[in-house]
């Protein structure tokens, strides 16, 4: 009889995911300041990637199904690397997590035309 044989490293691998997703769990907080770290450095994969392990900490794809009156297809779906979530979708997964979208200014952003009228008159 043959046994699967696991690498070290998959071992290492799949115990910082769970590792990962326990600090989720326990630290809401963190969770959120990860979410924001991936939202101002990263790309559309890594933050689904990031939704996907955050899912799992508060009860996985089935249980954010229920608490957001979506499909748990769907939600699969839409944090899939392809996926391609709607602004629906998104703030209600995010809602159910206790979390929501929210905006703010790039230090680094090109100045509207009318501030920088504004500036110069007044100072």
């Amino acid at each position: 009889m043959k046994t699967k044989r696991t690498k070290k490293s998959e071992v290492l691998h799949a115990d910082h995911d769970v590792m990962v997703v326990e600090m989720f769990r326990e630290d809401p907080e963190f969770a959120a300041e990860y979410l924001n770290g991936v939202l101002e450095d990263g790309d559309q994969k890594e933050l689904l990637l990031a939704m996907r392990r955050i899912a799992e900490a508060f009860g996985g794809v089935g249980e954010l199904a229920k608490r957001t009156n979506l499909h748990a297809k769907t939600l699969y779906r839409t944090l899939s690397p392809q996926g391609n979530p709607e602004l629906k979708s998104l703030t209600a997964l995010l809602k159910a997590m206790g979390m929501r979208i929210a905006v703010e200014t790039i230090k680094t952003a090109i100045k509207s035309p009318a501030r920088r009228a504004a500036k110069s008159v007044g100072g």
